[in-house]
This record gives structure tokens, sequence and C-alpha cells, in this order.
């Protein structure tokens, strides 16, 4: 945390919270237009929407739930992502519009694959994954475990 730069920090906030903030923001008043009857735009048939409703769903992280789960600015803004969602959720109450964090833990991706490579180094690859909910970390689709 101290040798974080303040630009690494302000980078991670604008991707990962500002990000969900936005789609929050735009979606939710469309999804609260309603459209009464069916009509044609653009040659294709709309169909008639007659209330508010919709569902919003923003990508989190374990690292916002739990110390120790990611680096600090990783950790504040997907805990952000969270209170963005709780927040929305109580601001959209009457709207029939709900909204909700999904918080997946540790995925091998390309993102993670240097962490996991040191880990495997330093004989420490069996505890990738310990703070998630399962004890394990997730391997994307199509990707095989080494």
């Amino acid at each position: 945390m101290l040798h974080l730069e303040d630009e690494e920090w302000e980078k991670m906030m604008h991707v990962n919270t500002t990000s969900c903030f936005l789609a929050v923001k735009y979606a939710a008043p469309a999804m609260m237009k309603i459209n009464e009857g069916g009509s044609e735009e653009e040659g294709r048939q709309r169909s008639a929407k007659d209330a508010s409703n919709g569902s919003i769903i923003l990508t989190a992280s374990v690292a916002g739930l739990r110390s120790g789960a990611g680096p600090v600015h990783y950790s504040a803004s997907k805990a952000a992502v969270n209170s963005i969602a709780q927040s929305a959720s109580w601001n959209l109450r009457h709207s029939n519009i709900r909204v909700n964090s999904i918080c997946p833990g540790l995925i091998e991706t390309g993102m993670t694959a240097t962490m996991f490579e040191m880990a495997r180094q330093r004989g420490t690859a069996q505890k990738i994954g310990q703070l998630n909910p399962l004890g394990r970390y997730g391997v994307a689709e199509g990707k095989e475990v080494v």
C-alpha cells in the first residue's frame, strides 16, 4: 500500500468503480421507460412494456468482502462496487429494478497468470484461493489446470 502510486489508485477506481456507477446511472432510467403498445422501429418489432422493471448486475469480488484477498486498491474498488449495488437497490426500491453484485473468488485467467506462476514457483500454489468460500480458486472455462 505504501508503494502504490496515486495514478494506480485512480485508474483502479475508474475502471472498477466509476464504470459500475455509470452503468447504474444510465441503465436505470432506460429500464424505467414504459413503451405502451408495440411499434415497429427500424424494421424491428418492439414489444409493449407497461411497467418499470429490470435487473442490473455488477461484478465485484471476494476481495471486496475480505481483507487480504487482494491489493488494497483492488479490494477498495470492489468494496465500492458492493456499496453501489446496495445504495442503488435502496434508491430504486420503488421502480421494480433490481441491483445486485456478484462476488466471484479468484479465477485463474490471463490477468492472474503471473500470481499463479509465482505461487507455483514458491511451492505455495495450494494456498491460492483459500479465502474463497469454497476454499479454492476457479479455472476459466476452456483453460486446463496446470
